[in-house]
């Protein structure tokens, strides 16, 4: 068995899949830099990232899979299931090995796994595009929280960027630690510290007295909309999961 460690970022899977054609052995295991390697690896190799090598792999797969091939593969790589970078790998090395530009193949196991995990991915997104709550701060930027269980905060700021275009943001991914920040003109990466993230939400001292009202306003409206007869809460956790209720202001209190 011929096992590949690499940095777990996708350039490093590109510059994996560089490795594999350069060295013409192709891995059966990808692995973390520092995981423990099965006991019948026969060959282990450690992928050197470059930003040269990555970009030359991409330029070939980028001419070889169609755009619903290629979106698929990002999605996928989003989902950061276990296995999906081996999954990926193999998709990518059938391009580069395809005579023609590689179309999605559904009787391909491979690219099957690939598009149940899109699938999952594009949902989980979608959701959060409709529960995702901005609070304004007291310097004047708006900033929501969010524990998605895929990572889609990337895939998620290009339309916060059009949606919000006159507007400073920050949107933070709560269990993965990061976020981004709109400054009005460029997008940058952004850390909050965790004192300011009690239980996951915004610390209500950092928000503007006129938010705070507005909050309080949503949850009374939120209440008075409910007809208690109509009362459905198993509905309810199917259309609006539980697990987005901590970052809803209207499910608080």
């Amino acid at each position: 068995m011929i096992v590949f460690f690499y940095d777990k970022t996708f350039g490093g899977l590109l510059s994996a899949l560089f490795d594999a054609y350069t060295l013409k052995r192709f891995p059966a295991l990808l692995l973390g830099e520092g995981e423990i390697p099965p006991l019948h690896a026969q060959i282990n190799h450690t992928v050197s990232s470059t930003e040269e090598k990555a970009e030359r792999v991409f330029r070939a797969v980028r001419n070889k899979l169609d755009r619903a091939a290629l979106k698929a593969v990002k999605y996928a790589w989003f989902s950061e299931s276990t296995g999906s970078d081996t999954l990926i790998f193999r998709l990518l090395r059938k391009a580069l090995e395809s005579p023609r530009v590689l179309p999605l193949n559904y009787g391909d196991s491979d690219t099957r796994a690939i598009m149940r995990l899109s699938r999952q991915v594009s949902c989980e997104k979608e959701k959060m595009m409709g529960f995702l709550r901005f609070q304004e701060t007291a310097q004047g930027i708006y900033c929501a929280t969010m524990a998605p269980r895929y990572n889609i905060l990337p895939l998620l700021i290009p339309h916060c960027r059009n949606r919000f275009s006159d507007q400073q943001w920050i949107i933070h991914d709560v269990p993965r630690g990061f976020g981004f920040y709109f400054t009005g003109e460029t997008i940058l990466p952004v850390t909050l510290e965790k004192s300011s993230l009690p239980g996951g939400r915004l610390d209500e001292a950092l928000l503007t007295e006129k938010e705070k009202s507005f909050s309080a306003l949503w949850k009374e409206y939120y209440k008075a909309l409910a007809i208690k007869e109509r009362s459905n809460p198993r509905l309810q956790r199917r259309c609006m999961p539980k697990r987005f209720w901590t970052y809803l202001p209207e499910k608080q209190g």
